[in-house]
């Protein structure tokens, strides 16, 4: 049986969601009715299904089999708009998974990946409005799913979806959106850069929220936090990660000098 003001159950009814327009809506209504406190959290384990809602466009295609991204006089930098307007949407499922997927967490864990699911829901709205006003629209380009890829791969422990998740892959958006604003900057394309400012600056607060969990769990289960980390990345990435690393960023969403030692040395 469904229940509707079970705020785990509606995050599920959320990410089960085809339509990006409607997926972003009730996001938003989500967020608003869990600051209205009127939700309550079940501790139930449910069938969270594997993949999550999706439109029909954009077609999902393997990251080697994206063509290059070329700025040229047909599409200019609508191409690049378009990956990191896939990206957000991925982050809204991201987010919402995490609250339907896993049971038995503090309050505040809820309440924290509500609260990003509808931040990403506004950097997809503000990134899919620039998108159409040049002339494209969200789903006009092929995608990949690399980041839902690794979502797969962490469903089982919370642990390790806080670990890798947050701090490996939506941290290297932190890495790489300086540059992005200054290619953007460099074409002219000064909405973009404003709006990339936007979402670098809460993508610092989405990371330390993966920080925070992650510690948390830790703690709980009596690890150490630097000795897991390396341990999950030398599993999950061979040991092999993509520098260079946004150093202040990365602090301000909390990662100690030894995790940025040990990520400086794996790059």
């Amino acid at each position: 049986m469904t229940d509707k003001n079970d705020v785990r159950q509606a995050a599920l009814a959320c990410l089960l969601l085809r339509d990006p327009i409607e997926k972003v809506a009730q996001t938003q209504a989500l967020y608003q009715r869990w600051q209205s406190g009127e939700l309550s959290i079940s501790q139930l384990d449910f069938n969270v299904p594997e993949l999550p809602g999706q439109p029909d466009k954009p077609e999902l295609v393997a990251p080697r089999d994206l063509p290059r991204r070329r700025n040229n006089a047909e599409t200019g930098v609508a191409t690049l708009i378009h990956a990191v307007n896939h990206i957000e949407f991925n982050a809204i499922n991201l987010a919402l998974d995490a609250v339907a997927r896993f049971a038995g967490l503090p309050d505040d864990y809820y309440g924290d990946w509500v609260r990003v699911a509808f931040e990403e829901s506004q950097h997809f709205t503000l990134l899919r409005e620039h998108l159409i006003s040049l002339g494209f629209e969200y789903g006009s380009f092929p995608a990949h799913n690399g980041m839902w890829e690794m979502a797969q791969k962490t469903h089982h422990d919370p642990l390790i979806r806080m670990a890798l998740v947050p701090r490996v892959l939506e941290a290297r958006g932190l890495d790489v959106t300086p540059k992005m604003m200054e290619k953007l900057r460099g074409t002219g394309d000064l909405r973009a850069v404003e709006i990339l400012e936007v979402i670098l600056r809460e993508e610092i607060g989405h990371v330390a929220i993966g920080t925070r969990w992650f510690n948390y769990l830790c703690a709980q289960r009596d690890v150490d936090s630097l000795n897991t980390f390396k341990d999950l990345l030398d599993n999950y990435f061979d040991g092999e990660l993509r520098g260079p690393f946004h150093t202040e960023a990365r602090k301000q969403a909390g990662f100690t000098d030894a995790e940025m030692a040990l990520l400086e040395g794996q790059s």
